[in-house]
């Protein structure tokens, strides 16, 4: 994992890809940061940082959307199949490359905290707490980045599809304010739900009796709540939808609150696509 790891760095930092991410992170938050805090007068910075999420949408996708993308078209993903590391540690030295590019980035903006701190009142508790979520949250982005490119051939491919899924993921929560919240709505979303699930498996194993047997149990999982505990449905694509909301888990880090349940979520993300690419190139080394 360390020789992948130092190689994606190096190709970060010998292409144009790492320094148009940081020159355009930078550039942009530099612009919010002056029109925000330098012009106003304004000390809250936390606030700073949360204007910041929506450039997450277009800058991770040019971080990501060659990590595995690129391999395909350069023929060399052959070469990383048939090496004697496991597909997982190639997927985790891809992430945390460019993971590092993104917090080398990030913690560069922290000299904005320090010259607030200067000219006027941090509170730092705030500011602390805001980068902590804002490393964890872009975990989260850059592992969905990934999954992406490793489903991909072509880079632009990659980026853009990468950032249709952020832009979702970003306006999920005002999305889940607008859907039905009754109970019908949320039985029929279950059922969405459960077909979803048994497309997905049947497209990572071509297997129709796993297929059938996945829809079988959640179609009797889904009847016997309808007729036990039939209340769950209630809200039940608000909560389906909130669960993917990790905007919705930044906020409390803005205040100052350390919140595990929100790290501990923010991983879990993180893990599942990464397993989930890992997956994917574990189905194209054996086919």
């Amino acid at each position: 994992m360390i020789a992948i790891y130092k190689r994606e760095i190096r190709a970060y930092f010998f292409t144009p890809i790492g320094f148009l991410f940081m020159g355009f992170f930078l550039l942009i938050s530099g612009i919010f940061f002056a029109a925000g805090h330098l012009l106003s007068g304004n000390s809250y910075y936390s606030g700073f940082l949360g204007n910041l999420l929506m450039v997450y949408v277009f800058a991770v996708p040019i971080l990501t959307m060659r990590l595995f993308a690129e391999e395909k078209r350069q023929k060399t993903d052959q070469l990383l199949l048939t090496s004697p590391i496991s597909i997982f540690e190639i997927v985790c030295g891809k992430f945390l490359a460019a993971f590092t590019v993104y917090a080398i980035t990030v913690i560069i903006t922290f000299l904005y905290a320090v010259v607030v701190s200067v000219y006027g009142t941090l509170m730092w508790a705030e500011t602390i707490g805001s980068y902590i979520g804002f490393l964890f949250l872009g975990a989260g982005y850059i592992a969905v980045g990934v999954f992406v490119s490793a489903k991909t051939e072509n880079q632009l491919t990659a980026a853009l599809t990468t950032f249709f899924c952020l832009f979702v993921i970003l306006f999920i929560e005002p999305i889940s304010r607008m859907v039905p919240v009754d109970i019908r709505s949320g039985l029929i979303s279950a059922g969405i739900l459960a077909l979803f699930i048994a497309f997905f498996v049947f497209i990572n194993t071509r297997n129709w009796v796993i297929t059938l047997g996945i829809i079988i149990v959640c179609a009797l999982v889904i009847m016997g709540l309808w007729f036990l505990h039939r209340e769950i449905y209630f809200g039940f694509i608000r909560k389906l939808l909130g669960w993917f909301s990790l905007n919705r888990r930044y906020q409390p880090f803005t205040l100052g609150l350390l919140k595990i349940d929100a790290l501990v979520y923010y991983a879990s993300f993180s893990a599942l696509f990464l397993f989930l690419t890992a997956r994917t190139i574990e189905k194209r080394r054996w086919s």
